[in-house]
């Protein structure tokens, strides 16, 4: 027996892997990891994987990174954790300081937490809890988008529109009000903006129709990811920034999948220029290297929280991990990395190689779109271009690509019928050519009737 296989056989006695439905393990092998380097991960016995999708998108720098290795080394030999309730550490502090710094304007204090659905209940919580605070306790609805997904703890769970993943948690779950999403899906881009204008109509009705009832509006900036890499324009955040303050209503940017650099700005709201009320942070803030997100807002909100005698005023919210030094020392490295080069001008390139490399799929008959923003590039399978006639999902054709590209070393997760990348950001041009040849040559594979 194998190394690979040795390992593979251990797994399926003992463990139960997210996001998956494990009998497909019967027939579809596992990737054995044994060390990862840059954008190459190898498995047991030798065989390198380009990682295209940046181990589901927390991986900035490459696997391994020298600089944030070392900056978590030197941390764990001074200090691992400690309790935040009454104590505080420097890591943490430079932390929340580097946070407030890059982040857009208005956002003043920082919440820290181990996830990015734990981000999502603790932008909730904030914000119904300030409607509290302030006499206004009718505001208990939140607003998501169709086709959203916010995570899958109940509260994040509950404002997604992931039937896929929230169907049979039902009775557990508030029922949020659902607009219209902006998804600009096949539409030619000289028609985005006209489309975004449209849904924010939408928009306004459940606002004026919810008038002092609504608490927050929660959305993930330019781009739906685990709904399909289905993306919008800037434009939407704009105006949904308008709305939100002519109705006094929250917006929560979810932020943890698309921050730090992956739609050409730092944070995707920048490109709308807006500020939202809570922006929600995680993935990518440690470079993959430790679970950590944080919850970024207003000296306002804060304000109403702060109170000299009632206790329940306060924000009664934590976690034993808060504010974790090993996560604090890797954030704050990654932030450096940043600071070394100019990463974004960097990513334009790649992005654009990126783009370059898919185009013989422009007129495939079996790829309805490919669409791109920043360095999240996806491509659609469909039945059909003219007119769109989409595949089912349960025929699994992302799934085809995914077992042929591993074939051929590249890791990738097709999202139903959608293959995306979203590499680290240290992958260089012949990378990127072979990413694509492979990725085209499994959507060739996965398309043949």
């Amino acid at each position: 027996m194998g190394k690979n296989e040795e390992i593979r056989k251990r797994d399926l006695n003992v463990l139960w892997h997210p996001t998956t439905q494990m009998k497909d393990h019967e027939w579809l092998q596992l990737l054995p990891v044994k060390s990862g380097q840059g954008v190459w991960l190898e498995d047991m016995e030798g065989k390198r994987y380009i990682d295209a999708i940046s181990s589901w998108w927390v991986n900035l720098f490459g696997h391994a990174n020298p600089h944030i290795s070392a900056a978590v080394s030197e941390q764990a030999n001074c200090l691992e954790h400690v309790i935040l309730a009454g104590v505080t550490h420097e890591p943490a502090v430079r932390l929340a300081e580097k946070l407030v710094e890059i982040t857009p304007p208005g956002l003043e204090r920082v919440f820290f937490a181990d996830s990015g659905s734990s981000a999502v209940e603790i932008s909730l919580k904030m914000s119904f809890h300030y409607w509290r605070n302030i006499g206004e306790e009718g505001r208990v609805r939140f607003v998501t988008l169709s086709n959203s997904y916010h995570g899958d703890t109940l509260g994040a769970l509950s404002v997604g529109d992931a039937g896929l993943f929230k169907a049979a948690y039902e009775p557990l779950l508030m029922e949020p009000l659902v607009a219209p999403s902006p998804d600009c899906f096949a539409l030619p881009p000289e028609q985005w903006d006209a489309h975004a204008a449209e849904r924010l109509a939408d928009m306004r009705e459940i606002f004026a129709n919810h008038e002092g009832e609504i608490s927050a509006v929660i959305i993930e900036p330019l781009v739906q990811c685990a709904g399909g890499m289905r993306m919008y324009p800037p434009s939407y955040l704009t105006g949904l920034r308008a709305l939100c303050d002519e109705f006094r209503v929250h917006l929560i940017a979810d932020e943890i999948a698309v921050g730090f650099g992956r739609t050409g700005r730092m944070f995707a709201c920048e490109q709308g220029g807006i500020a939202p009320d809570f922006m929600c942070l995680s993935k990518g803030l440690t470079g993959g290297y430790l679970p950590m997100s944080a919850v970024m807002t207003s000296q306002k909100v804060y304000e109403a929280f702060y109170d000299e005698y009632t206790t329940l005023r306060g924000f009664l919210h934590s976690h034993s991990y808060t504010g974790n030094a090993l996560a604090c020392a890797a954030a704050l490295a990654t932030m450096e990395l940043f600071e070394q080069r100019d990463v974004l001008a960097d990513n334009r390139l790649l992005a654009a190689q990126m783009l370059e490399a898919v185009s013989p799929m422009r007129d495939h008959a079996h790829v309805g779109d490919i669409r791109q923003t920043g360095m999240i590039l996806a491509l659609e399978m469909v039945a059909q271009r003219e007119p769109m006639i989409q595949y089912d999902w349960k025929q699994r054709r992302g799934m085809q690509v995914y077992q042929y590209a591993m074939a051929q070393g590249i890791l990738l997760r097709p999202i139903g019928n959608v293959v995306y990348f979203m590499p680290p950001y240290v992958i260089n041009a012949d990378e990127i050519k072979l990413m694509a040849n492979v990725a085209m040559a499994g959507i060739d594979l996965a398309t043949r009737d």
